[in-house]
């Protein structure tokens, strides 16, 4: 099993993509912007989960 980390950071990932593009159809900056954030997060999110799961030896 992974760390809830790893599944958690992967969602936001997604959500983040998904309003990066919708702000570039749109024209939103400012949702791009939150979009890329998100993403960001999410990587992060997802690395310490990777960290977790090594520290336990999966």
């Amino acid at each position: 099993m992974v760390d809830k980390d790893r599944v958690a950071g992967s969602a936001h990932q997604a959500k983040g993509k998904v309003k990066e593009v919708a702000g570039k159809v749109l024209g939103d900056k400012k949702m791009q912007g939150e979009g890329k954030a998100e993403k960001t997060g999410g990587k992060i999110q997802n690395f310490v989960g990777g960290i977790k799961d090594k520290l336990r030896g999966k």
